[in-house]
C-alpha cells in the first residue's frame, strides 16, 4: 500500500519518511511489504491509511489541485483536517496511532462486533437496534450511516447478533457481521474517547483554510476548537456520511475526489446520488488520470 506512490513521487516518499520519524518505526516497510497480520492491527492500520492518504494529497497539491471542501470518513477526518491546514501531519500521525491503540484497548477482544445492514431504512435500523438492546441488556447502535440503504451497526457482540436476526426478520436485504478488531463509533468506545480527549487537547489546531465536513454533525466547520471537539466526539458518535455528502451536493459541489487507498467512498457516493461522479487519487495511474480530467 502506497509503494507505487513513494516510488513515483518524491513528495510521497518524503511523507513516509516523516511518518517513520514521527512514529519511531518503519511504517513504510510495513505498508509496502507487511506482514499483513501486523498491518491489520488497528494501531498500525490507522496511521498507515492516514499516511498514504496524505501522501496522495500532497502529490495532488504539488500538481496544483485545490479543493473547496474536505471530508473524511471516520479516520479520514484526520487527513481532511491535515488537508485543510488545521493540523500538522507528523503530530497528527502520532495522535492517529494513539487513537488506534485506545480504540483497540477499550473493549476486550471478542466482546464487541459490527455488522452491515443493507436494504433497510435508517429509522427501521434504529428501531431494530433499540429492540435488540432491550432484549439482551447490552448496547448496539447505528455507527456509520453510509448510504440510504447501508447502515453499519456497532456494539456488544451478543446485541449485534440479535440485531442481525431482527433485521433479517424485518426485511433487510442483507445483514452481515464485519471483520473488525473492535466495535467502533458506539458507546462502548467511551473509555477510548475519554482517554483520547486529553491527547487531542495537546494537538495544536489552527482554523481550517477551507471548511471540513465533520462526521458527527454532518456540518461545515472551520473553527479550530470545533474541529478538535468533533474528533473527540466521533469516537463514540456515528459517522453521518450520507448527510455529509448530501450537504456538499447542496453546497454545489460537482467534482468529488477520493484521496487515499481504495474506492469505498466512491462507491458510497454512487449509492447516495447516482448523478455524482467521483475521481480517485490512490496511485500514479489514478492520479495522472484525475489531473488530466481536472485540467
Amino acid at each position: 500500500m502506497g509503494r507505487d506512490l513513494a516510488t513515483a513521487f518524491p513528495i510521497a516518499r518524503q511523507t513516509f519518511e516523516e511518518a517513520n520519524d514521527a512514529l519511531g518505526f518503519d511504517l513504510a516497510e510495513l505498508c509496502f511489504r507487511g506482514p499483513e497480520e501486523q498491518l491489520r492491527l488497528t494501531e498500525f492500520t490507522q496511521p498507515a491509511i492516514f499516511t498514504v492518504s496524505v501522501a496522495a494529497l500532497r502529490v495532488l497539491a504539488a500538481a496544483g489541485a485545490t479543493a473547496d471542501y474536505f471530508a473524511g470518513h471516520s479516520l479520514g477526518e484526520y487527513s481532511a483536517n491535515v488537508a485543510a491546514g488545521a493540523i500538522e501531519f507528523a503530530a497528527a500521525a502520532r495522535t492517529v496511532r494513539r487513537r488506534g491503540q485506545l480504540m483497540q484497548e477499550a473493549v476486550p477482544a471478542g466482546q464487541g462486533a459490527m455488522a452491515a445492514i443493507l436494504g433497510m431504512p435508517l429509522d427501521t435500523v434504529i428501531a431494530v437496534c433499540q429492540e435488540a438492546s432491550r432484549e439482551v441488556g447490552a448496547p448496539v447502535e447505528p455507527a456509520n450511516m453510509n448510504t440510504p440503504e447501508q447502515t453499519v451497526i456497532s456494539g456488544a457482540a451478543v446485541a449485534v447478533e440479535r440485531a442481525i436476526a431482527l433485521a433479517k426478520e424485518r426485511g433487510a436485504r442483507r445483514a452481515v457481521l464485519l471483520q473488525v478488531s473492535a466495535p467502533f463509533h458506539c458507546s462502548l468506545m467511551q473509555p477510548a474517547q475519554d482517554a483520547l480527549a486529553p491527547v487531542l487537547e495537546t494537538l495544536p489546531f489552527l482554523p481550517a483554510k477551507v471548511p471540513v465536513v465533520v462526521n458527527v454533525d454532518a456540518a461545515l466547520v472551520s473553527e479550530a476548537d470545533a474541529l478538535r471537539d468533533a474528533l473527540v466526539r466521533q469516537v463514540t458518535g456515528a459517522v453521518r456520511w450520507t448527510q455529509s455528502m448530501q450537504l456538499l451536493i447542496a453546497e454545489g459541489v460537482s467534482n468529488f475526489v477520493e484521496v487515499g487507498p481504495g474506492k469505498v467512498l466512491s462507491g458510497l457516493l454512487r449509492q447516495i446520488d447516482r448523478s455524482q461522479k467521483c475521481g480517485q487519487a490512490e496511485d500514479p495511474a489514478s492520479i495522472e488520470k484525475l489531473l488530466a480530467a481536472l485540467s
